[in-house]
């Protein structure tokens, strides 16, 4: 059983990607590492490349600038990037350039990828998520964020990326999939409020056509990080792999996170979920089998 991983990235340098980070912290469980790096206006490829491990494959693309609207260039990078693993490979393991993995969840990403290796019927597993905002220190507990996304598939090409590629699907069929206890750490939101803010105008580029980001030029230098919902106190470890760039945090943001700024009706579910552990009328880009 071989395990290909798969990403892609543009400008990882302008837009502050932990992109190192994500691609060295699957290097123990992939036996490739397929990076695909669009038409950049930084060093990304010299950075990618730095890392120096064999097991990363370095490819090229030049994003499509017709294929802004809703995010859809990202999911065919990341398809075309799928179809560069290995043929060989039983699962391919995907990486978003702000997503790491914990060293402590390999022996269950090894363990489900042997168990369901044989069982077609198994399609994709599914990770649990925990997104940081802000700084390392808070992570979002409210409906907003989702809280499951496939992260692992089958190497069955019929398999594609949905959407602004954040989960995969076989056409407009949701996945079949079985949970793994793992966890993918995804680091998008934590940046300095000047960082924050360039990336967003930068990746804004990405939904919407030029008329419509010559709005973007009004938005202010630094992003407002108390624009949150619900967010709770990270009190755990992070991945070795990026504990460089948390000791080097050169900003702080200070957030009330007593107070939580919902709905009534989310603020109920809110609590249902903390209390129960169940997250009610919650919307799945997959189905988990029995």
């Amino acid at each position: 059983m071989n395990v290909s991983g798969f990403t892609i990235i543009k400008n990882a340098i302008i837009n502050g990607y932990p992109i190192v980070e994500a691609i060295t912290s699957l290097l123990p469980v992939v036996d490739e590492m397929i990076v695909l790096v669009g038409d950049c206006d930084d060093d990304t490829i010299g950075l990618i490349e730095a890392i120096g491990d064999p097991k990363i494959k370095i490819h090229h693309s030049v994003w499509d600038k017709n294929l802004r609207k809703g995010g859809t260039v990202l999911a065919v990078e990341t398809d075309k990037a799928f179809k560069l693993i290995d043929p060989d490979s039983t699962w391919a393991f995907y990486i978003q350039a702000d997503e790491v993995i914990h060293e402590k969840y390999y022996d269950a990403i090894r363990k489900g990828c042997e168990q369901y290796k044989d069982d077609k019927s198994v399609q994709g597993l599914l990770f649990k998520y925990l997104h940081f905002y802000g700084t390392y220190d808070y992570v979002g507990d409210s409906r907003k964020w989702y809280s499951k996304e496939v992260r692992i598939v089958r190497n069955d090409k019929s398999i594609q990326s949905y959407k602004d590629a954040q989960g995969f699907r076989i056409g407009n069929t949701k996945l079949n999939v079985k949970p793994i206890d793992a966890y993918v750490y995804h680091y998008g939101w934590v940046k300095s409020p000047e960082q924050m803010m360039k990336k967003r105008k930068n990746i804004g580029l990405l939904w919407h056509t030029d008329e419509e980001a010559q709005s973007f030029s009004d938005l202010p230098d630094y992003f407002d990080f108390n624009d949150f919902d619900s967010l709770a106190k990270f009190t755990e470890t992070h991945p070795s792999v990026i504990m460089k760039k948390v000791s080097a945090r050169t900003w702080n943001v200070e957030l009330d996170i007593t107070k939580k700024k919902l709905s009534a009706k989310n603020l109920v579910l809110y609590y249902i979920e903390k209390l129960t552990g169940i997250r009610l009328f919650d919307f799945k880009n997959y189905k988990i089998i029995k």
